[in-house]
């Protein structure tokens, strides 16, 4: 990252951050030295929201700089820009936004290049942490956003199945973890067969990734992630157009791996499981086919009713498995269907769940870091869309209504025990750039839960 938060000891004479408001803006213009509001006068600096002015010093340095906010942000991660935007150097607020523990968030996720591939030079910017902000805990939640982030950005040539477990190897090192993982045709004889199918006509073995961290006797969580980490559509095969974006088609698996990194750097007291069903939808003579029939590691079959719905399918067995030990909290998180981006667009993910406090708690925490989700139903009716004549459901309804929804129920299928479940059909994409949000991968719900899990278990 070109920013950074340091303590204030660290600061080689740090330049002045103003955040102004319309409103306070005289107040803020009449303590700063006269050369330079004079220039910001020239300049027509009105302090609307994103207003950005660098004023020069009598001796041609930095004299400080003015940020334009809200009185009420609606984006407190707006301070993103900054970290781009400003000459290298070291600065502190002088007066600080809203939401200071935000606004320093948004400074390291603004900061936030993808450069395996490509250099590209950023300004050495660094923040003192503002006052009452914990700069670890804040950096602790940037690097876990970067990690996601460069996992969706890594394309699939870079980023297969093997791939994903490498990151989940290396993440369990970190902390002191145990991975056990289940590949190609061994995830038969372990009864993961819906994974299997989709895997299986891939050179890249398909494999359940399976890691727990945590004093075995600690409340359970569990993560599961979707890792699709490249989808074809199978047998019916998606358009080029539709082919585009796919190497993000394992969002759902990044995300749960930055969550995961949060709860064990955080050092929570949980039981934490993470499991990564990572395949490669792919095509050749042995591919699945519509209309095929699998059992499921739960033991209900399925019925192929598209092979380009097989992320829910790959879910199955994951979550069956995680239902297998009754975890307190179950969330999995997929890049599942279209139809959520119809219904709520890029930036609001719809959440499912049956348990209001789990809903209500989410709200919360998403409204509180700037990490929102949209409570979506689960409409029991729409359940007899998944019938199948001759199997006990179809993984995809004729018909096209409410995608995102039978989706979510399909899943709800394959959980029983778990004291509560969450499912999260997330985008995990930025297709524009935003203050605090650069386009590309994203990291969608998981600082939200994060916040969550802490004020449930850390006490």
């Amino acid at each position: 990252m070109g920013a950074t938060l340091i303590r204030a000891e660290e600061a080689s004479t740090p330049r002045p951050i103003w955040c102004v408001t319309t409103q306070n803006w005289h107040e803020v213009a009449a303590g700063i030295a006269a050369p330079a509001r004079a220039f910001a006068e020239a300049s027509g600096f009105k302090a609307e929201p994103g207003a950005l002015l660098v004023l020069p010093a009598a001796d041609g340095s930095i004299a400080g700089v003015l940020f334009g906010v809200e009185e009420t942000p609606r984006d407190p991660l707006s301070f993103g820009r900054l970290a781009t935007g400003l000459p290298a150097g070291d600065y502190v607020l002088a007066r600080a936004p809203a939401d200071p523990r935000l606004a320093a968030l948004g400074w390291l996720t603004g900061a936030y290049r993808f450069t395996r591939y490509r250099a590209r030079n950023a300004n050495a910017v660094r923040l003192v942490v503002p006052d009452g902000v914990d700069g670890e805990d804040v950096t602790r939640i940037a690097e876990a956003v970067a990690l996601t982030r460069d996992l969706v950005n890594t394309p699939a040539n870079d980023l297969g199945p093997a791939e994903l477990e490498s990151t989940v190897r290396a993440l369990a090192a970190r902390f002191g973890a145990q991975v056990g993982v289940t590949a190609g045709d061994d995830l038969l004889a372990a009864n993961f067969p819906l994974i299997h199918a989709v895997g299986k006509a891939s050179p890249r073995k398909p494999r359940l990734i399976d890691l727990t961290w945590g004093a075995p006797d600690a409340p359970k969580v569990t993560l599961v992630g979707k890792g699709v980490c490249f989808d074809t559509g199978g047998l019916d095969i998606k358009p080029p157009s539709g082919m585009l974006l796919m190497k993000k088609d394992m969002g759902g698996a990044a995300n749960a791996i930055g969550l995961a990194q949060m709860v064990m750097a955080r050092e929570l007291p949980v039981r934490l499981r993470l499991l990564i069903p990572a395949v490669e939808n792919a095509i050749d003579g042995s591919a699945f086919r519509p209309g095929d029939i699998f059992p499921s590691r739960k033991g209900l079959s399925v019925e192929i009713g598209n092979t380009d719905a097989e992320g829910r399918l790959v879910l199955a067995d994951a979550l069956s498995l995680a239902d297998e030990e009754a975890p307190e909290l179950l969330i999995d998180f997929a890049t599942l269907t279209g139809a959520a981006r119809v219904a709520l667009g890029p930036q609001l993910p719809p959440a499912y769940t049956d348990d209001d406090r789990l809903a209500a708690d989410l709200a919360r925490h998403g409204a509180a870091e700037a990490d929102p989700s949209w409570r979506m139903p689960l409409w029991q009716p729409y359940m007899a869309m998944l019938d199948s004549p001759i199997a006990d459901l179809n993984n995809a309804p004729a018909g096209g209504f409410a995608g995102s929804i039978t989706a979510a129920l399909f899943l709800q299928r394959f959980v029983e025990r778990a004291g509560a479940w969450l499912h999260l059909d997330i985008f995990a994409w930025n297709p524009s750039a935003r203050p605090g949000r650069p386009d590309g991968g994203e990291a969608q719900t998981i600082r939200a839960l994060d916040a969550l899990l802490a004020e449930r278990y850390a006490g």
